[in-house]
């Protein structure tokens, strides 16, 4: 599925993937939000999203455990404009900056961008630590194990297989929280 341009034609724009966590406030009502404002969005076409995982923190470990999930997206925006407009959901949501791996009411990271492979001043695509992190290979494992990393050529599935990180990382169930 495309979008249509301006004369009627279909524009086929790219597959990304964007990661989405939250930890403080109410993290599920949270991720949901910035899904919902992230299928908003103009040149984007929401497709799908993972379940919801509840996750161990990384990094400080006095803080509550994270809600992570992944949606997949087709948009024709390039990558900088996409970055913004979700550094711009994160401000809305009212992000603010904070200690490294600290708590968040929101987080938003571009994981994959089709099979494009960026290093520029404040943005790095693949997510320079999506191939280390648990908590962001499962949901992705769900939507995609057949996607191939395009710095390391390995499947998302391999790269879970290979994984060091010790994280717990668990499907979350809303009927066990109320919630």
């Amino acid at each position: 599925m495309g979008f249509l341009g301006p004369s009627g034609g279909e524009i086929r724009g790219i597959i990304a993937f964007i990661g989405i966590g939250s930890n403080l406030g109410k993290p599920v009502d949270n991720c949901q939000e910035a899904a919902e404002k992230i299928a908003a969005l103009p040149g984007i076409r929401f497709l799908r999203r993972s379940s919801l995982y509840r996750t161990e923190p990384l990094g400080p470990q006095d803080q509550a455990w994270f809600i992570n999930t992944v949606v997949e997206i087709r948009t024709v925006l390039s990558p900088r404009p996409l970055f913004g407009a979700l550094k711009e959901i994160e401000r809305r949501m009212g992000r603010s900056e904070g200690a490294k791996w600290g708590p968040r009411i929101i987080d938003l990271d571009i994981l994959l961008y089709g099979q494009e492979v960026i290093q520029e001043e404040g943005l790095v695509i693949p997510h320079p630590e999506l191939h280390r992190r648990r908590f962001v290979l499962a949901p992705l494992l769900e939507l995609a194990s057949y996607l191939i990393h395009p710095v390391f050529g390995i499947s998302v599935r391999g790269l879970m297989d290979r994984l060091t990180d010790t994280g717990r990382v668990e499907l979350y169930d809303s009927a066990e929280t109320g919630g």
